[in-house]
């Protein structure tokens, strides 16, 4: 092809308004094309703005830990370095009342009082225990559900323990007792359940609990508070006091101070059990 050149600018001009001409594209619309593309290429993306309740709850809140490795700790939001789950924020809260946004919304039925059952089972050590002869009977104690391949709400839940277990200290084992009930037990051994546990750094006062499928899923049902089957299994955690006969419900995932203060009114006699019913999620 041959390559025309116009010395004349003007011309060069009307040469190019012709050609477009007969495109059926018009100079002014080229030219606002040209000026729009322009635009594009000089304007700087826009950045998402974290939301502004996030920043501020992060900028409050003192250290981040991973739900399935409570062990590890940060100052600042990020991947744990074992197994690269996000770090879960954690929250102090020590008022009291908020205690009661803890209440489970699982339903209105009944804490399970004396309705527990003296089942067989086995413990993280293989050992035979009674359900409510060697665990519960005159103690105040602390119940969750949970199976060691679940991927969801269960680390959350051990971690919720585990901090639950810390900020009791001393009193665990001793004042306060833990039960986790596998709602798997032809999956969960105790040698699992034990393995499972170690990840939280479970003591001597945090029991786990399986054994024969049947004798758990009447466990489960007497307790009426988790499905026989894994895939329905909540968050619920009862809190209860054995020798006074006071039971509660309340939400697992819910801020470890929350727990605790449903613990100490346990401890003292003074559960509010007709504010079962509310939770808070947060």
């Amino acid at each position: 092809m041959r390559r025309i050149s116009f010395s004349n600018t003007s011309c060069a001009l009307a040469v190019a308004a012709l050609l477009l001409t007969l495109s059926g594209v018009s100079p002014s619309a080229h030219a606002q094309r040209r000026s729009t593309a322009k635009a594009r290429k000089v304007a700087s993306p826009k950045v998402a703005e974290p939301p502004a309740d996030t920043v501020a709850r992060a900028a409050a809140a003192g250290e981040y830990t991973c739900p399935m490795h409570p062990s590890v700790v940060s100052k600042a939001a990020g991947k744990c370095p074992k197994c690269g789950m996000s770090l879960r924020l954690v929250e102090h809260e020590e008022d009291a009342h908020d205690a009661h946004d803890a209440h489970d919304k699982a339903g209105d039925d009944a804490a399970p009082g004396k309705a527990i059952p003296d089942l067989e089972l086995l413990d993280q050590d293989g050992r035979k225990v009674r359900f409510y002869s060697d665990l519960v009977k005159g103690k105040v104690v602390v119940i969750n559900f949970i199976f060691t391949t679940c991927t969801t709400i269960c680390p959350p839940l051990g971690a919720t323990f585990a901090r639950v277990q810390r900020e009791l200290g001393e009193r665990t084992g001793r004042d306060v007792h833990f039960i986790s009930v596998s709602v798997d037990p032809v999956t969960d051994t105790p040698e699992r359940l034990k393995a499972w546990g170690a990840k939280f750094k479970a003591g001597a006062g945090w029991t786990f609990v399986t054994g024969d499928k049947p004798q758990v899923d009447a466990l489960l049902r007497a307790l009426a508070s988790s499905s026989a089957r894994r895939e329905d299994h909540s968050p619920t955690v009862l809190i209860g006091n054995d020798a006074s006969g006071q039971w509660t419900r309340a939400y697992g995932l819910a801020k470890p101070s929350q727990i605790v203060q449903l613990i100490n009114d346990a401890a003292a006699g003074k559960l509010n059990t007709s504010t079962a019913g509310t939770t808070s999620k947060e």
